[in-house]
């Protein structure tokens, strides 16, 4: 069987700065939630990835446990540090701390639950994912918190049963799963570019936009992608106690897992009880702004966070 790989297609590297707002953050409209004070606390979002650098200043207080599933690290369990990049990359976009330098990320007081599937050359079994998204359902943390949120910034070309069984689960336990759609566009509005876990029907599959709001010339189109979000040149934290901007459908499938995340904390604050997985699915495409595209079967609409909550009464 194949395996699955990574989606990102640009990396420029930059030094540390004084904390900035990237403009992805600043796109959804993050800020607003954040001034209504919602900024992701108490939301656990699993992280399939390569694994993140622990120690990052911008992440290290936003981890609250993690697991190695490949043979890196002499196939340690407890070793999930990031041997590659991507998973650092993403993890930052998600809940990078709001610290007074590097970057912020959309959810920056949520937690990550670190999940190593992917080895340092960039690629994953489908088992190692698979065992992954078991751990992310049964997993409890020290408060008896739970998963709510599964962000998984990779794809491979064969449906696996089994796979598509995990993500069943997770739905069934009311995580909500998010996907990148894949990197293979090849600019044809119509054709059929696909890779899973993104084409389930089960998840959320996350295209990308450019800065200037257009699709972005790599991004897959089919009719399974739920939404868009910026991933063309998205500044965030990098291995060595770095920053970079890296391209990709995986840089866009972070910015719904986060806001994702401020939309459980917002929510279920005001209702005073839990979402379930579709209330969240239905949250974020609500949270919506319908974008008129030459390119067709690219999703709803690109997110906007700040739509539908407007006040904390």
């Amino acid at each position: 069987m194949s395996d699955l790989q990574l989606f990102p297609t640009k990396i420029r590297n930059k030094n540390e700065f004084s904390q900035e707002i990237p403009y992805g953050v600043e796109m959804i409209n993050a800020e607003k939630m954040w001034d209504l004070g919602y900024k992701g606390k108490g939301v656990v979002i699993a992280v399939l990835d390569t694994g993140c650098q622990t120690n990052h200043p911008d992440l290290k207080n936003r981890i609250i446990g993690g697991r190695n599933f490949t043979s890196d690290h002499n196939g340690d369990p407890r070793n999930y540090s990031d041997n590659h990049f991507h998973g650092t990359h993403v993890a930052g976009t998600i809940a990078a701390e709001m610290n007074g330098h590097g970057v912020a990320g959309v959810a920056p007081e949520a937690n990550l639950l670190i999940l190593k599937v992917i080895r340092s050359n960039g690629t994953s079994s489908y088992d190692s994912l698979i065992r992954g998204i078991h751990y992310a359902i049964n997993w409890r943390g020290p408060g008896k918190e739970r998963v709510r949120v599964i962000s998984m910034s990779l794809g491979g070309p064969v449906h696996d049963p089994r796979l598509q069984s995990a993500v069943r689960r997770a739905v069934a336990n009311n995580i909500l799963v998010v996907c990148a759609a894949g990197n293979l566009g090849d600019k044809i509005s119509k054709s059929f570019d696909h890779t899973y876990p993104g084409f389930y029907p089960e998840v959320v599959c996350v295209g990308a936009m450019t800065e200037d709001r257009k699709p972005a010339l790599f991004t897959n189109t089919n009719d399974e992608i739920d939404l868009v979000a910026p991933g063309v040149n998205i500044l965030s934290t990098y291995t060595g106690t770095r920053y970079a901007e890296l391209s990709g459908t995986s840089m866009a499938t972070p910015h719904v897992a986060g806001a994702a995340a401020l939309l459980i904390q917002g929510y279920e604050e005001k209702l005073n009880r839990k979402l379930t997985e579709k209330e969240i699915y239905n949250l974020l495409i609500n949270n919506t702004v319908k974008m008129d595209f030459d390119r067709e079967s690219i999703g709803a609409g690109l997110l906007d966070v700040s739509r539908g909550i407007k006040s904390k009464r």
